[in-house]
């Protein structure tokens, strides 16, 4: 039977609401409904949410609260607006996989405390080493983040940290005064890794460590990218900016390889010297790896908080002088213009300021984790497979969790936090190596800030972007200068 040709309209346009729908129930259709239809002893069911659609799963709405609109938060907060609060567990399709997102401090400490369950990943390993810190597990990972807490975060370790960071910290401060006009974000950025480029690898400033400096930027802006490695994308780009990297480390590993003039007792030389239960160093491939991913988490952290800082402070002058008040009855007492990591821990208010810069930077939107098995958590379902992203964001900015938490308020440390509420560092087995050596870092930065340096936000009412990580649309675009 033949269709006549005015039918045709009528039969199209009558399928594709068809085809919208499918479209639309396509991700629920493949990864609910299956679990829906096994039987679960206990009762247990899925978190609520849905999956988005085909492939891309909610990375529109993801895009949408985060780069248009730029109101992070209400991507949680429209979840618990349609779906209720629950538990704070909501399914989803993001960065490329069916996932739980967890937003309430009592989930999150379960999965952070579950690591025999929900083990470490990111949206892809291949940016920051499949035998990084950040992929392995096991001896391997308890192996190689004992000796890193050694060097990067012990007593010992930040007492001579402090002294090797503050010369070039100094350097940094002058010659922004000498500029005058400066982008904050892009000369804390220059400033932390040269740190990190002598603690690391013992290199200078020079145009090696721009062109890493560029690398690593690239790197850094794929890493919450959908995991696409189509040319023209940023995941796509920070995969060749990381073999690039990969390259120029493994140069380096090599000169080490062969100089004769003994170690320089940097990162590098250390992850080289490190051997197993069997006696067995690291591979070369392990110490490249081992060196990116802890370059990542410093390097882009560190700055952010270090900007952040910057800015909060021109924003809440009242809190500088404060800040400038302690820092200056520190310096009278001392002969030299660096600090001690001693006295970094006798500064109350500064170490205030410190907790809630970080708190208010959220370097880290979410962390990742992966359900090797089945569980439940209240009567919720977490399949095995299936990503579970720790929306930590969302604590630090939840009201229940902070009173006015967009305000920038050191005074709320004078009491510690409510349980489970401030979790910047990660938790359980895995939290940050660094810490402390980030803590550290920051209030030093401050100290040298408040009470040689004045500085003036020239847009103060500059947007907020939110990727590849929350900074002022400017940079933080500031007059410095010398007081």
């Amino acid at each position: 039977m033949e269709i006549s040709e005015g039918v045709w309209p009528a039969v199209v346009l009558g399928g594709l609401p068809l085809l919208g729908l499918l479209f639309w129930w396509w991700n629920e259709l493949r990864y609910v409904l299956p679990l829906k239809l096994q039987r679960s002893a206990t009762g247990a069911k899925l978190p609520p949410g849905h999956m988005g659609f085909p492939f891309i799963g909610e990375l529109l709405t993801f895009l949408w609260y985060f780069k248009f609109l730029r109101r992070p938060d209400e991507f949680i907060n429209a979840k618990r607006a349609k779906y209720g609060d629950g538990v704070g567990m909501y399914r989803t399709h993001l960065f490329g996989s069916p996932s739980i997102i967890t937003c309430f401090p009592a989930v999150n400490k379960f999965v952070f405390q579950s690591s025999d369950i929900f083990t470490l990943v990111w949206p892809s390993n291949d940016l920051l080493g499949r035998k990084s810190l950040f992929a392995v597990h096991g001896k391997s990972h308890e192996r190689l983040k004992s000796y890193i807490t050694k060097v990067i975060n012990q007593p010992d370790a930040l007492r001579g940290i402090a002294l090797l960071v503050q010369p070039h910290m100094l350097a940094s401060l002058e010659s922004w005064a000498q500029k005058g006009r400066i982008n904050a974000y892009d000369e804390v950025k220059k400033m932390t890794l040269e740190n990190i480029g002598k603690l690391f690898l013992s290199l200078e400033a020079g145009p090696l460590l721009d062109t890493i400096d560029k690398l690593f930027g690239g790197l850094t802006d794929g890493l919450r990218a959908q995991p696409f490695n189509i040319p023209g994308t940023a995941f796509h780009h920070a995969l060749q900016c990381r073999k690039k990297l990969e390259a120029i480390f493994g140069r380096e590993l090599e000169k080490k390889k062969t100089q004769k003039k003994g170690l320089t007792n940097d990162l590098m030389d250390g992850l080289m010297q490190i051997r197993d239960d069997e006696g067995d160093k690291l591979s070369d491939q392990e110490v490249i790896d081992n060196i990116v991913s802890l370059v990542v988490g410093g390097y882009a952290s560190t700055s952010l908080a270090s900007m952040w800082a910057i800015y909060c402070l021109a924003k809440y002058p009242n809190v500088l002088e404060k800040l400038r008040e302690e820092n200056l009855a520190i310096s009278r007492n001392k002969t030299a213009d660096l600090i001690t990591s001693e006295d970094v821990s006798k500064m109350k208010y500064t170490n205030m300021v410190v907790e809630e810069t970080i708190r208010m930077a959220n370097s880290a939107a979410c962390i990742f984790r992966l359900a090797t098995k089945e569980t439940e958590y209240k009567g919720y379902k977490i399949p095995k497979g299936w990503n579970v992203i720790l929306w930590v964001r969302y604590i630090h900015t939840d009201p229940n969790n902070f009173d006015d938490p967009m305000i920038f308020n050191p005074d709320r440390w004078n009491e510690p936090a409510k349980p489970g509420t401030y979790q910047v560092f990660g938790g359980g087995t895995r939290i940050c190596a660094g810490n402390m050596l980030a803590r550290m870092e920051l209030a030093i930065l401050l100290h040298h800030l408040s009470t040689k340096y004045k500085w003036e936000l020239r847009n103060p009412n500059a947007e907020v972007v939110y990727l590849s990580f929350p900074k002022p649309a400017d940079g933080v675009d500031i007059m410095f200068s010398k007081i």
